[in-house]
């Protein structure tokens, strides 16, 4: 039979006591703040150390001092303690209603949240959530302030992640977008050459997808543009190109609606080197509350039924 991973016998109050006791050096302290008896704590010490076959205290002078085999095992007790108390914690929190605040890339947030709202609100955690829509750049400089609990969006540059944690959901590549019936459009149009003759929607040159377009339409010999718009506003977006003949490059999650209901259209040039990672950004040193932990997996799934969709 093999022996079980973790002796049964070992209780919560065995771990709870050894590491109070450990911490206070003194079991007539560890006592009163357990508010157990002297006699009691002393009594779950030596059936911990029976059970584990070693000693974990030893005298010294009037008082004890850890032994060398008690220090090890209290750095895994002490972790193992403070995890309980962090899942105890996180799932104590979502009957107070904590807040669940999320930065959104336009793309995201036309994309992926309205499915992973629904299915959020279904848990019923009475949770108030704000979600907040701009650039990259900003969105994790709010993240690192503590303004946002999470950020769903494109990696950023490695200078800008330090102290983040990733997780990659999906790939997303850049479109280039006009109205339906634009000229170029017809077939053999000439599209990097002509590009100039018309208004081009462009992202900022700080966003994440900003300098991606950038080295696109160097490596495609596209001339100056003289009518250049920088914006990472998706409803000036798509007012704009419904009265004119603009361009409009944009993340293809941000379109897509419109491209399937035919308000807009896509130009047929190759964008697959613009692909990049999108995911969710979190700081490193934070632990997420259930609330939030509940968000994370209704946008997980939201991403992963994306990705069942033909491109």
């Amino acid at each position: 039979m093999k022996r079980p991973v973790v002796d049964p016998r070992i209780k919560f109050r065995h771990l709870q006591t050894f590491v109070e006791v450990a911490r206070q050096k003194s079991v007539m302290r560890a006592s009163e703040i357990l508010h157990v008896s002297q006699p009691a704590v002393t009594k779950t010490i030596r059936e911990l150390e029976e059970i584990l076959g070693i000693a974990l205290l030893e005298k010294e002078g009037r008082g004890i001092r850890i032994s060398r085999h008690g220090e090890v095992f209290l750095r895994h007790a002490g972790a193992t303690m403070t995890a309980l108390r962090q899942a105890v914690d996180s799932v104590s929190q979502a009957s107070a209603g904590v807040a669940v605040r999320i930065g959104a890339l336009p793309t995201v947030s036309v994309r992926i949240m309205p499915q992973a709202m629904t299915s959020f609100l279904a848990e019923e955690t009475g949770s108030r959530v704000k979600i907040v829509t701009g650039e990259n750049a900003v969105l994790l400089e709010q993240l690192r302030l503590g303004d946002l609990d999470l950020v769903v969006g494109r990696l950023a540059a490695p200078e800008k992640m330090a102290g983040f944690f990733f997780e990659h959901l999906y790939s997303e590549r850049v479109r280039f977008v006009v109205r339906a019936g634009h000229p170029l459009l017809e077939p053999g149009a000439a599209i990097f050459e002509r590009l100039p003759e018309f208004p081009l929607l462009m992202p900022t040159r700080q966003s994440v997808i900003g300098p991606i377009v950038e080295h696109y339409l160097i490596a495609n010999g596209v001339p100056a543009i003289p009518q250049r718009i920088e914006t990472v506003s998706d409803a000036f977006g798509r007012a704009f190109l419904r009265g004119s003949d603009a361009v409009w490059i944009i993340s293809e999650g941000v379109v897509a609606a419109d491209i399937a209901d035919g308000t807009l259209a896509l130009l047929p040039v190759p964008t697959g080197d613009t692909s990049g990672p999108v995911g969710l950004t979190m700081r490193a040193d934070i632990q997420p509350s259930l609330p939030l932990s509940l968000m994370m997996q209704a946008i997980r799934a939201a991403a992963a039924d994306l990705a069942l969709l033909p491109s």
